[in-house]
């Protein structure tokens, strides 16, 4: 499997117009202080290249045959630059491990509660949540996180089946 791709089905994706190209990222790297190392480099590209907001073990997973030498503490590392950088972020769906999203914007994702699978949920404007949320708590916002829980199609039609 190439390193530019994550299996799981329809989960890859193409580099969008928002990601970094390995340029830009050495560059913001460098200027962040931090040392450009070919890991670092291939957790953010594999981040930016699939949409299913993989955890530390299933990145790990994919690039240590490409990286035989690349520890589990490694890809922590590189991880935790990318989210202080501005260039991924953390999810907290619930489960004992982090995902990660190359996709910083401001957007929701979707659990399912029977295979743990992992989607960005398009096209809610979640900005009036968040207005709402100020004005009825009088809090000064820093950030928001907005998770949904369900069963995702793939697991309804397996429980469809499994009942016939």
């Amino acid at each position: 499997m190439s390193p530019n791709k994550l299996s799981g089905g329809n989960q890859e994706k193409e580099i969008g117009d928002d990601m970094l190209t390995s340029t830009e990222l050495t560059s913001r790297l460098r200027e962040a202080g931090f040392k450009v190392t070919p890991q670092r480099l291939a957790v953010y590209n594999m981040l930016s290249h699939t949409k299913a907001h993989p955890n530390a073990d299933t990145i790990y997973k994919e690039l240590q045959p490409l990286y035989p030498t690349m520890s589990l503490a490694t890809v922590y590392k590189a991880l935790a630059i990318l989210c202080d950088l501005g260039l991924a972020q953390e999810l907290n769906v619930g489960e004992e491990a982090f995902r990660y999203d190359a996709d910083t914007s401001h957007h929701p994702h979707i659990r399912c509660t029977c295979c743990g699978r992992v989607d960005d949920v398009p096209a809610l404007n979640t900005e009036g949540v968040y207005e709402q949320v100020k004005d009825e708590t009088g809090y000064a916002l820093s950030d928001h996180q907005l998770y949904f829980f369900g069963v995702c199609p793939e697991c309804q039609e397996k429980k469809a089946h499994a009942v016939h």
